[in-house]
């Protein structure tokens, strides 16, 4: 039976499958379009079904922030090729619409099977790794980064004590650089009261054995064990560290001073990061 080259191209429009792939499905479905366009979907969730348990070592991470929402959004795959490839990187955008859109705060089916249409489309495995979202109020601000080719993403969350601090470009471009800040130093933890108690008695403990070895009178050990882990939190505890574009000053210094000049009250509420891999 032949096979009319614009019918083959119009099934690859439809379904994105390869031309050999299209042809040989219409082919089997005698010229049907409906009958081939199935078999090309069920020989797509058998391709899916078939990569499943390759490694998913590579990918991306995409931010998108909405009036009332910040989300973020990483999706997994084989190889460093792909993540960079124009279909995966629509893929994050897409998904991220659609979590803005309607109101999802977790991975779903629908958002799974966006994921399984592409993978038997490049027939590379994939899979949705996280889907993160934060609600704005009125007075709240979200600011995004993403490093390099999406390998790490940082969402860092504000609050001030009126929406039209972030119209300050001093402020808004602190909000960018804690971002910013947050991919190049890593910090475990937004300040020293979100360190749990049992991490507190492990440092404790580690920092008593390294004061005794010292040699130092025991009656000023705690005082030592205090001062070593106040240094630590500095280089754990986001707000404590370092500023990344002053290390004269802590970030909570820098936000200070920031508000200060803009005649606002600011505040870091949270903040997330992922990279690809981890």
């Amino acid at each position: 039976m032949e096979i009319k080259a614009a019918l083959v191209k119009k099934l690859r429009d439809t379904t994105g499958a390869g031309m050999m792939e299209c042809k040989k499905a219409l082919v089997k479905a005698e010229g049907d379009f409906e009958a081939a366009t199935k078999l090309l979907q069920e020989m797509g969730l058998a391709a899916v079904a078939k990569r499943a348990d390759r490694a998913t070592d590579n990918g991306r991470i995409f931010t998108k922030i909405t009036k009332d929402k910040a989300i973020l959004v990483e999706i997994s795959c084989e190889t460093d090729f792909v993540a960079k490839n124009e279909d995966f990187k629509k893929l994050g955008e897409e998904m991220c619409e659609v979590v803005a859109d309607k109101g999802y705060t977790d991975i779903n089916d629908e958002l799974k099977s966006m994921v399984e249409e592409l993978i038997a489309k490049i027939k590379e495995n994939m899979a949705l790794k996280t889907v993160f979202v934060v609600d704005l109020g009125e007075n709240d601000f979200a600011s995004t980064y993403i490093h390099g080719a999406g390998e790490k993403g940082v969402l860092v969350e504000f609050k001030a004590d009126s929406a039209s601090a972030f119209e300050n470009e001093s402020v808004k471009e602190f909000c960018n650089d804690c971002a910013l800040h947050i991919a190049a130093f890593t910090p475990e933890y937004l300040d020293s009261s979100q360190v749990d108690q049992e991490k507190i008695n492990e440092l404790e403990n580690i920092f008593t054995k390294q004061a005794l070895g010292m040699g130092k009178p025991e009656k000023i050990i705690p005082n030592i064990v205090k001062g070593m882990l106040a240094k630590h939190f500095k280089e754990i505890c986001f707000v404590d560290q370092a500023f990344v574009k002053d290390d004269k000053v802590s970030v909570s210094k820098k936000m200070n001073d920031v508000a200060k000049a803009a005649g606002c009250k600011l505040e870091i509420t949270g903040f997330q990061m992922y990279s690809v891999g981890a």
